[in-house]
């Protein structure tokens, strides 16, 4: 199972939202460039990168400390926030984030992901964010009609490779993801599923691999010292 570190910007620094909660923000004061560095020397071999302001407002306000998290990470970094058009995934693909992740989008127009997946391939990954049951849009500040197992079939069918699914309640809570509902979608369609949302211990790892997960996302428990990447590393492989 590979370990995702996260890196969340707001402002252009680091930051933890609570469930998904603007007026519950964490911040750290660290300069996003060394932490992605750091998570690089750690072993990590993908970054996980979300432009909060973007997600918000539906801009991609934090365009510069992307590209410097890109330049000195060396790692394949994937981006996701406030791309909601063919022109933002091409620019963001385009200024060196090696995938484009696609939530709200693909919630909304979901006709434009087989295109897409026809021009970038596996570049093209599905944000698929869940709040009661029902996939969180433009920033998890509205829910949409759609299921989450009904958003990862269509984007499966228009050929998807991946999906990161979230549960927007467990999201910066360190009480646990949602690994056996990342599964089940795996199960049902086929996609490689990336667990996000909850992580705190290293146990929760080793939960998530035994759920036969593809990959785990860790964003504040890292944040806050509760254990390393290479930690997590070896309990995703333990």
């Amino acid at each position: 199972m590979l370990i995702l570190p996260a890196i969340d910007l707001r402002g252009g620094r680091c930051v933890r939202l609570v469930q998904g909660s603007y007026g519950h923000e964490l911040t750290y004061d660290v300069d996003p460039a060394d932490v992605a560095r750091g998570y690089a020397e750690a072993g990590a071999s993908i970054v996980h990168v979300v432009d909060l302001d973007g997600a918000r407002d539906g801009e991609r306000a934090n365009r510069q400390q992307v590209a410097r998290i890109v330049e000195a990470s060396g790692v394949e970094v994937e981006l996701g926030g406030g791309i909601r058009s063919v022109e933002d995934v091409r620019a963001v693909l385009e200024g060196g984030a090696a995938y484009a992740i696609i939530g709200t989008m693909a919630a909304e127009q979901p006709d434009l992901l087989a295109p897409l997946v026809q021009e970038f391939g596996r570049r093209i990954v599905l944000g698929l964010d869940i709040s009661d049951g029902f996939v969180a849009v433009r920033g998890w500040r509205e829910s949409s009609k759609l299921t989450g197992l009904d958003l990862a079939l269509a984007a499966a069918e228009a050929g998807v490779q991946r999906a990161i699914y979230t549960d927007v309640i467990r999201d910066g809570m360190l009480e646990g993801p949602d690994s056996a509902g990342a599964a089940e979608i795996a199960a049902c369609t086929g996609l490689k599923v990336t667990a996000s949302g909850g992580v705190g211990t290293l146990d929760h790892v080793r939960e998530a691999a035994a759920q036969g997960v593809h990959s785990l996302i860790i964003g504040r428990a890292l944040y806050e010292g509760r254990f390393t990447v290479a930690d997590a590393i070896a309990a995703a492989g333990a």
